[in-house]
């Protein structure tokens, strides 16, 4: 019998969240799936309230021991990662005030291109000379799209802990690397692409100038249907009148998707989009943004 009293700080809460998941001998059943997310549920309110700091529990929440995802599976790892960082990177910008990144626009555009090209190139080199002495030596391309793959900023950690800890950054840190990690996915995806191409043996001029397209078409599509489509947003939502108003928030978040995948079939960085989009919306008047707002806060978490 577990008796919960015994669990008084962070790492004895989420050990007693393992220890009912496990109970049963592992059997799974619809309300053993229930349980666990009413655990995990908890166990971030505790966090918040009484350690004041916030957790990932997704891995635990949507894994092998949680809803049984085998991450093994690319195709489904990536859509529940692309779906939660739709989310967050919106989330993001709506509660971003443009007045604050207009100062350091510059900088964040600099950052999230010759930053993700600098970063892929010294981690490349590390891993190139460090390799051989480990025994795990690779050639420079490979090392070099190892480093691409990893190089640019992770946008949930950063959005995360820059929304949960209130560091009180100064000098238009907070603004400066949010918008860099809200728009450098595209410099990396080209880097990844290119350097894949290399590695593969395609080293043509014309697959080189490709790439540079690519890249320019991700960041201009991503960015004008970012802001169109957050601005077609405004005039739906503003004109609808919806009878039940929870509704609303379903709404902006199917608006959400919508722009995320819309801009990727167009050939555009979705990321890049549904943050821009956020920035759009949070600063233009928008029916019942309050409430919106402290929706997408929950849900984020």
């Amino acid at each position: 019998m577990i008796d919960v009293k015994e669990y008084k700080d962070a790492e004895k809460v989420e050990q007693w969240i393992w220890e009912v998941d496990a109970w049963g001998n592992g059997q799974r059943t619809p309300g053993d799936a229930e349980l666990i997310i009413s655990g995990d549920g908890f166990y971030v309110i505790y966090l918040d309230s009484y350690q004041g700091e916030t957790q990932d529990v997704t891995p635990h929440f949507f894994g092998t021991d949680g809803l049984g995802i085998e991450f093994d599976n690319f195709a489904t790892a990536q859509f529940v990662g692309m779906v939660a960082l739709s989310v967050i990177l919106f989330s993001g910008g709506m509660d971003t005030d443009f007045r604050e990144i207009r100062p350091v626009m510059k900088e964040g555009v600099v950052l999230a291109t010759v930053g993700v090209l600098l970063t892929a190139a010294i981690t490349g080199a590390f891993i190139y000379f460090i390799g051989g002495p480990l025994g795990k030596a690779v050639s420079l391309p490979v090392a070099l799209l190892t480093a691409a793959v990893m190089s640019s900023t992770d946008s949930a950690s950063v959005f995360a802990i820059l929304r949960a800890k209130k560091q009180g950054l100064k000098h238009n840190l907070r603004p400066l690397l949010e918008l860099e990690s809200g728009s450098n996915d595209p410099m990396a995806y080209i880097l990844t692409i290119l350097l894949i191409q290399v590695v593969g043996g395609d080293t043509t001029s014309g697959s080189a100038w490709a790439v540079v397209l690519t890249f320019l078409k991700q960041m201009g599509i991503g960015a004008l249907a970012g802001w169109l489509l957050g601005l077609g947003a405004i005039q739906i939502i503003n004109r609808l009148n919806i009878g039940n108003k929870s509704l609303y928030s379903i709404l902006l978040l199917s608006v959400v998707f919508f722009i995320s995948s819309f801009t990727d079939l167009l050939g555009g960085n979705g990321y890049l989009a549904v943050y821009i989009a956020g920035i759009v919306m949070g600063n233009h008047h928008l029916s019942y943004k309050r409430s919106l707002s402290t929706f997408f806060d929950g849900i984020t978490w």
